[in-house]
């Protein structure tokens, strides 16, 4: 019976672990150029790019915006196992990359904070001088296969 019972709490363990999907989340903060937090800035709508550099075309990226309390969670089955580089962007902060390595049932939290570009240093649409740099907020990065 002991036996029986510990086979049991064993494949317990065993599935919930294998049930657990990786994960890439955490929290976004907006700072000055002193690092200290924005009064009356919020991070709520920052796009976080999650570029996995070592997949298939069609699983290799994944974006969520930050919610209204500065956090953000990848979404479930999204991460599979890779090395990601991991970005969060806003209009007007200067964007943050981390690099993760992603194992079957990792989990990583990431800090950004994000700092805020003096309005003096800050680049335009007009003042740009060539196509990549007219884009100010990509968004999801979605690469599709070439089509046959």
């Amino acid at each position: 019976m002991k036996y029986r019972t510990s086979l049991l709490l064993l494949l317990s363990v065993l599935v919930l672990t294998a049930a657990c999907s990786a994960k890439i989340y955490g929290t976004v903060e907006l700072v000055n150029t002193k690092m200290e937090p924005l009064e009356g800035e919020h991070p709520k709508g920052t796009v976080i790019n999650m570029i996995n550099t070592t997949a298939k075309v069609e699983k290799a990226s994944h974006a969520v915006i930050v919610n209204e309390d500065g956090e953000f969670e990848s979404e479930k089955e999204a991460i599979v196992p890779g090395t990601y580089k991991v970005e969060a962007t806003r209009i007007g902060f200067d964007t943050e990359t981390r690099t993760v390595e992603m194992k079957g049932s990792t989990r990583e939290k990431i800090k950004f904070q994000l700092k805020k570009i003096p309005e003096g240093k800050r680049r335009t649409i007009e003042g740009a001088s060539s196509d990549a740099d007219k884009i100010i907020n990509p968004g999801e990065v979605n690469i599709q296969p070439p089509g046959m």
